[in-house]
């Protein structure tokens, strides 16, 4: 039986991405029950029709299934174990951790809700607080078919497309490979975009030409036009949490003994980027970065 609307649904972490994939939720008809530590995020998905509780563990109470979209594996772990989470939740209430954690700490807390009865699912997603605000987020789920079945009437919810790429931690592992791509080619994209400005090129007409042929990339087709262009630099998602991400990667890489070369430049790069740009800097803001080192400014 899938979870259809009317299931009760804890969901803990009501950030940028949290907060609209609660809404999309509720407006859908399912009972959730949210938690955050700031209160400031509790108060707004309140509004939004939800029951807030006081305490993490609290989120598990009847629910039939418990959503995490949290800032890594150590915050994972905290909830789970330390918080009382996976204690709380009765045996077959469904885990899913749509964050982006590393693969192995996802394989490590699956075998342990496993043995209390709970199964797991990792479903990080890809398409940002836009997507998440549409519902058109690409959800890449991993774990046992029938657990992914199980919730797919909620992922598909919150974002439009949901894939099974396999057993459990395969979603994270994905979400990370996808993010070294996404954040090598923003690199490349805006060095080359910053260079042909340099030149005297307009960066609407390169923009224009690079998408329709081989040079095109999300970053090309999203990202500069909507964050970078308009100079807001405001995607939702932290240069910080992009670095993470991009680190999972290299290292899932390098523990299959495969090179990744490339990808290591491009981790050294952005924690470059990460030292020097403020503690809340978007992933866009790399852009910034980028004239900075170069000591060029926007025209």
């Amino acid at each position: 039986m899938t979870l259809q609307p009317g299931a009760t649904l804890g969901f803990v972490g009501l950030g940028n991405m949290g907060t609209p994939m609660v809404r999309r939720l509720v407006e859908a008809g399912y009972e959730v029950r949210g938690y955050d530590t700031d209160p400031e995020a509790r108060e707004r998905v309140a509004a939004l029709g939800a029951t807030v509780v006081s305490e993490v563990d609290k989120v598990a109470a009847g629910a039939d299934a418990v959503l995490l979209m949290l800032p890594n594996s150590d915050v994972v772990e905290r909830v789970l174990y330390s918080d009382g989470l996976l204690e709380a939740a009765r045996p077959g209430t469904v885990l899913v951790d749509m964050g982006s954690s590393r693969p192995h700490s996802t394989r490590t807390v699956a075998e342990w809700a496993a043995s209390r009865g709970v199964p797991m699912v990792d479903a990080p997603v890809s398409g940002g607080v836009g997507g998440a605000e549409a519902g058109t987020l690409t959800v890449m789920a991993g774990g046992a078919a029938e657990d992914v079945e199980h919730v797919r009437p909620v992922l598909e919810r919150i974002g439009g497309k949901v894939q099974h790429v396999g057993d459990v931690g395969a979603g994270h592992a994905l979400k990370a490979l996808n993010n070294l791509m996404s954040a090598t080619h923003l690199l490349v994209s805006s060095e080359a975009l910053l260079a042909g400005q340099e030149f005297g090129l307009d960066p609407e007409v390169m923009l224009d030409v690079v998408n329709g042929s081989s040079g095109r990339s999300g970053s090309t087709e999203a990202k500069w036009p909507k964050f970078v262009l308009p100079g807001t630099f405001d995607s939702g998602f932290g240069l910080r949490l992009m670095l993470k991400d991009m680190r999972i990667a290299v290292e899932l890489a390098r523990e299959t003994g495969l090179p990744s070369a490339l990808g290591e430049s491009a981790v050294e790069l952005w924690a470059k980027a990460a030292e020097e740009l403020p503690p809340t800097a978007d992933h866009t803001e790399i852009v910034r970065w980028l004239q900075n080192e170069h000591g060029k400014g926007r025209r």
